[in-house]
């Protein structure tokens, strides 16, 4: 190799050598030194861009630099993204703007701006393609790498590659990344929370059960508030006493859950880093068995078919930042209408409402053969937190939806609906009674 990889650390700055009892690098003075004894033989990488939208909005204007700028609604919308000094002040992802501004009254708000986030974005993962290919988008601004393989290619090991592609985007793109570096995707994103912004983390197999066992319950993805407050009822609130636990034990408890926390809990993760898995829209769509041009009867549908996209986005834990209305016209011509969110959803309730104005503006008399919806632009999502996105108003609806989904594991799909469903029958109902007097041995109309 090109580099020495003798030694069990590097500067992250001009990537000399470091050694076990360096305090500064011997070659330029930087006392940004990496070390572990497994540093140089890990592959999987998480990379995640730091406070991503604050700062391109401070990259783009430098008499921002010192100043807590937060991202999100200007009144009475959430915060999507809060700089490092704003985040002194309490300020935090989801949180209600009114909230934030107590927080920080002399932030700097703004509006945000996607379409600059989302070329940013491209940006920071060819550079990732440059390294390697097997790149996994999680969202915009993170994703996943595998670098087993490349040590040949690069002349170095897949830390120092990450150290140089940590350094080539703060040069030629303007913003920081953090990175986690460990023997799995599970470990190597939760290694890239360890230490930001700017951060090199590292999680070797030899420390993972100890490293997992001083940590709250919480940190494992997926396990959410609710989750959480389950886990304590039964007296776990650390992954130690996870650990203990046998694997049938959990799952007689905890269901398909209970492996997941079994295997999680001890650092297991055998997925891989796949380019071909990558989501990328969930959708659901019907054709009619005739023609439909009444606004009502086609609003059902979309209903049905907005619940259906939600169930397979909860289950994928995906949630879409853009909603698609798709219709087809009984001369088969395809009408496509797009709305998007400033906070990704996963909520049948948010996904009707974005594409019930689309389907209004369309159903003006014109006869559909077919209706689908769907959602793109994924991100990877703990359901538990979804609400904390939302107003109090949307929260309550969305407490309900959570509410009827557990209804459902428990009792079957079809053992409850909501409010639409039910005031479309009883409409139909009643228009079947006025229509014409019942007969002895008549059947009902559906």
């Amino acid at each position: 190799m090109g580099q020495d990889v003798g030694a069990s650390g590097f500067c992250r700055d001009c990537f000399a050598p470091a050694g076990d009892n360096d305090r500064r690098c011997a070659s330029c003075r930087s006392p940004r030194l990496i070390r572990h004894p497994e540093l140089h033989q890990l592959t999987t990488a998480h990379l995640d861009c730091d406070a991503f939208y604050a700062a391109i909005e401070k990259r783009d204007d430098p008499s921002l630099r010192d100043k807590p700028v937060i991202v999100g609604g200007q009144h009475r919308g959430v915060v999507s993204t809060a700089c490092y000094i704003a985040r002194i002040r309490g300020v935090r992802s989801a949180m209600p703007m009114f909230t934030a501004r107590k927080l920080c009254p002399e932030a700097v708000v703004i509006s945000p701006n996607m379409a600059k986030y989302a070329a940013v974005g491209r940006e920071v993962r060819a550079l990732m393609l440059d390294l390697t290919p097997l790149v996994q988008p999680l969202s915009i601004d993170e994703a996943f790498l595998d670098l087993k393989g490349t040590e040949r290619l690069h002349g170095r090991s897949a830390a120092l590659s990450l150290g140089h592609l940590a350094q080539r985007i703060e040069k030629e793109i303007g913003i920081t990344v953090s990175v986690g570096l460990s023997h799995n995707k599970f470990l190597a994103k939760m290694a890239s929370d360890l230490d930001k912004p700017r951060g090199l983390s590292v999680i070797g197999k030899a420390e993972t059960l100890s490293f997992l066992a001083a940590r709250p319950v919480g940190a494992i993805w997926g396990v959410g508030k609710a989750m959480q407050a389950e886990l304590a009822k039964d007296g776990i609130t650390m992954i130690a006493q996870l650990q203990t636990r046998e694997r049938n034990d959990l799952i007689r408890r905890y269901g398909t859950l209970g492996a997941r926390l079994y295997h999680l809990s001890r650092g297991e993760d055998a997925r891989s880093v796949s380019t071909e898995d990558e989501t990328k829209s969930i959708s659901a769509e019907t054709t009619f068995d005739e023609d439909i041009s009444d606004y009502k009867a086609l609003e059902r549908i979309l209903w049905q078919m907005s619940d259906k996209v939600s169930r397979r986005a909860k289950q994928d834990r995906l949630a879409g930042h853009t909603v698609t209305l798709k219709l087809k016209t009984a001369d088969f011509k395809i009408r496509t209408r797009n709305a998007s969110f400033q906070d990704a959803t996963v909520l049948a309730d948010r996904i009707f409402t974005a594409a019930q104005p689309l389907l209004k503006r369309e159903a003006t008399g014109t006869a559909f053969r077919l209706l689908g919806v769907g959602i793109s632009h994924l991100v990877e999502i703990d359901p538990a937190q979804i609400e904390a996105t939302l107003d109090e108003r949307a929260a309550t609806r969305a407490k309900a939806e959570y509410a009827i989904d557990r209804l459902r594991q428990k009792f079957g799909k079809d053992a409850i609906d909501r409010g639409l469903v039910f005031e479309e029958e009883a409409s139909q109902t009643h228009m079947a009674s006025a229509r014409r007097k019942p007969g002895p041995g008549e059947s009902r109309d559906s």
